[in-house]
């Protein structure tokens, strides 16, 4: 009796850590991006001058796209965890 309901404690909260675990994994993923983002345009701008505003353009853009995507990843594991 005991075992089946720990059992199904443990199915149904399983998600959350997941969900926990996915939201952390997006924030990371999204901040190493960025930062490689930025360090690449700052390497470009370094290498040519005179397209530093085309390139920093491109880069608040691009920065801009996986903050984004980021964002969505983490409402996700947040819809995951307060819908559930």
């Amino acid at each position: 009796m005991l075992d089946s309901v720990l059992l199904q404690a443990a199915v149904d909260t399983s998600g959350y850590g997941f969900a926990a675990i996915g939201a952390g994994v997006a924030a990371l993923g999204a901040g190493v991006g960025i930062g490689q983002i930025g360090g690449k345009a700052l390497e470009s701008i370094a290498r040519q001058p005179e397209a530093g505003n085309e390139i920093r353009a491109n880069m608040i853009l691009t920065a801009a796209l996986v903050e984004g995507a980021a964002i969505v990843a983490i409402l996700v594991g947040m819809l995951v965890v307060f819908i559930k």
